[in-house]
């Protein structure tokens, strides 16, 4: 694995993004003295708020400006995920290490393109998928071989809001196609069974005000592996759903692992064991220090491009089928 040799102290951090994710990654670098942030832009408001709490000195409302100044080694895009691949390629071009929230991009061909960018100029890319180091996947991984051969999988998340804010996340040309905007969805299956070959996908938008703003959404795929697994996905939002839900069901020839929300078991021929996944907090913090370990001592990143840009192509098909209407193979 590459070290990047960052000898030099402080790394100096600019952050694009003014929401949840941004302050929360300013708190966790803040408590970090190999750290300082230098800069940060997006809602002039929301940024001088986080730049006054954790003593930012730069505040900008055009990320343009940011990721170009010359004392800056890493910018951390954390903005509405349409401006994703953009905000990144001009990172990239500038000569910084990146942290990218998913997705990567909208579309695939960019996603190749920037992490052939990121590879040509020696430049970290990462792409965050905290759900890999959260309770669930950890405990999946432990136990999959105990359910034998996997057969199918099944994962799937409920999140009923009311009344739907005026937040980019519900305006579909911010968000995306909902299983790109939520590819880690996806990406949690593939890391577990490998590539996808064929591709089955159903949309559905409610709302007074489409294409512009929706206020519910239902978007189900159906995943052919090439290893024989079937897999269903479903992310679902908005006001028109009243119960909120995140299953997670393996079922294999010895067995099955079903987990709803952060509690699960894992039943066999020999009875049921309870498996408890604990609490999601403190996933930033852990995917913040294994980039700074990657950083400096050349620890392995716990994400792959390879299986980032599977299921981004993954999602791009989804797209593809819910507007066609039809089975698209990969």
């Amino acid at each position: 694995m590459t070290s990047y040799a960052i000898s030099h102290q402080p790394l100096r951090v600019g952050i694009v993004g003014s929401g949840f994710v941004a302050k929360l990654r300013a708190e966790i670098f803040s408590q970090d003295p190999r750290i300082t942030v230098v800069a940060i832009a997006g809602n002039p408001e929301k940024t001088q708020a986080i730049a006054q709490e954790f003593a930012i000195p730069h505040v900008y409302q055009y990320w343009s400006e940011l990721v170009v100044r010359s004392d800056i080694d890493l910018v951390v895009i954390c903005n509405v995920n349409r401006d994703h691949g953009a905000v990144v390629g001009q990172a990239l071009r500038s000569g910084k290490h990146v942290i990218v929230e998913y997705p990567l991009s909208f579309n695939l061909a960019e996603a190749e393109e920037l992490v052939k960018l990121a590879q040509q100029q020696n430049l970290m890319l990462h792409v965050e998928h905290i759900e890999l180091l959260g309770g669930v996947h950890q405990l999946v991984m432990e136990h999959l071989a105990k359910v034998g051969k996997p057969f199918y999988a099944r994962y799937s998340t409920k999140s009923p809001q009311r009344p739907v804010p005026d937040k980019w996340t519900y305006k579909p040309d911010l968000f995306g196609f909902p299983l790109t905007a939520a590819v880690s969805r996806l990406n949690r299956i593939i890391v577990l069974f490998g590539k996808v070959r064929a591709v089955s996908c159903q949309l559905r938008y409610r709302g007074d005000h489409l294409p512009r703003h929706f206020t519910s959404c239902v978007c189900n795929a159906q995943l052919q592996f090439e290893n024989g697994v079937l897999a269903d996905v479903s992310y679902s939002k908005g006001e028109d759903f009243w119960h909120p839900e995140r299953v997670m069901e393996l079922q294999g020839s010895q067995g099955a692992l079903i987990f709803s929300g952060d509690k699960g078991k894992l039943v066999t021929a020999d009875g049921e064991m309870e498996l408890d996944a604990g609490t999601t907090r403190g996933l930033f913090k852990k995917d913040t220090e294994n980039v700074l370990s990657h950083l400096f001592t050349g620890t392995p990143l716990y994400t792959s491009h390879e299986s980032i840009l599977h299921s981004l192509a993954v999602a791009n098909a989804a797209e593809k089928s819910a507007n066609t209407n039809q089975i698209v193979t990969l």
